[in-house]
C-alpha cells in the first residue's frame, strides 16, 4: 500500500482568470501527483472586504497589464480565456454571488459536478463559449432554486472565512497538507513551489503526456 495522498484544498471564484488557470493546472495534475483536490467556491468579493484589498482591474495600469497577460497565459496554460469586451458590467457590476452560491449547492448536492459545472461558468463568464456540465434541465433548476436559501448562503460564507483565516487576500488561494503542516499558496503561479513542498515533479501548466492528448 503506498502512501495516503494529501489533500489540496482549492478556493476559487469564477471571476477570477486566474483561478481558471490554477483550477484547471490542479485538475491535470490530480490525475499525476499523489493528492485529494477538494475545490472550495469561495466568494472573493468577501475575501475582498476583510483584507482590504481591491480587484486589480479598477486600476489602470493593472487593469491594462492583467489583459495584456492573459492574452499570453490562454497559451502558456492552454486555457481559452478571453477578456469580455462589457468587462465592467460583467465583472464589476454584476458580481458572482449568484454564480458562487450556485457552486455551492452544486457542491452540496452533486458534488462530483463541481468541476464541469465550474469550468462551464468559467466558460460562459471568460470565454463566451457554453460547455455542457452534465446536469438535467430538472438538476439544474433545482440547484438554481437553492441560491436563496439560508442553508447554501451559510455555507458560501462559512467556506470563504475560512480561505480569510487561512490568510487569503485574493483568489486562487490553495492550501497545501503537508506532513502536518499547512501551506498557504496565493495565485496560478505557485504551482512549481507547491510540487516541491509535496515532493512531486513540476512538469509545466500541460504535463507532457495531457498535452499529447490536446
Amino acid at each position: 500500500m503506498g502512501p495516503l495522498p494529501r489533500t489540496l484544498e482549492l478556493f476559487y471564484d469564477v471571476l477570477s482568470p486566474y483561478s481558471w488557470l490554477c483550477f484547471e493546472v490542479l485538475c491535470r495534475y490530480q490525475k499525476i501527483w499523489n493528492v485529494k483536490l477538494q475545490l472550495q467556491p469561495t466568494l472573493i468579493a468577501g475575501i475582498m472586504k476583510d483584507s482590504g484589498n481591491k480587484p486589480p482591474a479598477l486600476l489602470p495600469r493593472k487593469g491594462q497589464y492583467l489583459k495584456s497577460e492573459l492574452s499570453l497565459l490562454k497559451h502558456h496554460f492552454q486555457v481559452p480565456i478571453k477578456f469580455p469586451k462589457d468587462f465592467f458590467s460583467v465583472i464589476i457590476d454584476k458580481g458572482s454571488l449568484s454564480a458562487m452560491r450556485f457552486l455551492t449547492a452544486v457542491n452540496m448536492e452533486t458534488p462530483e459536478m463541481l468541476e464541469k459545472v465550474s469550468r462551464e461558468l468559467w466558460m460562459r463568464v471568460w470565454s463566451r463559449a457554453a460547455e455542457k456540465a452534465g446536469l438535467s434541465a430538472e438538476q439544474a433548476q433545482g440547484l438554481l432554486g437553492m441560491i436563496s436559501t439560508a442553508e447554501v448562503k451559510k455555507r458560501l460564507m462559512e467556506v470563504t472565512e475560512v480561505a480569510c483565516k487561512y490568510g487569503a487576500f485574493g483568489l486562487p488561494v490553495t492550501v497545501a497538507h503537508v506532513d502536518g503542516q499547512t501551506h498557504m499558496l496565493f495565485g496560478s503561479d505557485r504551482m512549481e513551489l507547491l510540487a516541491y513542498l509535496l515532493g512531486e515533479k513540476w512538469m509545466g501548466p500541460v504535463p507532457p503526456a495531457l498535452n499529447a492528448r490536446l
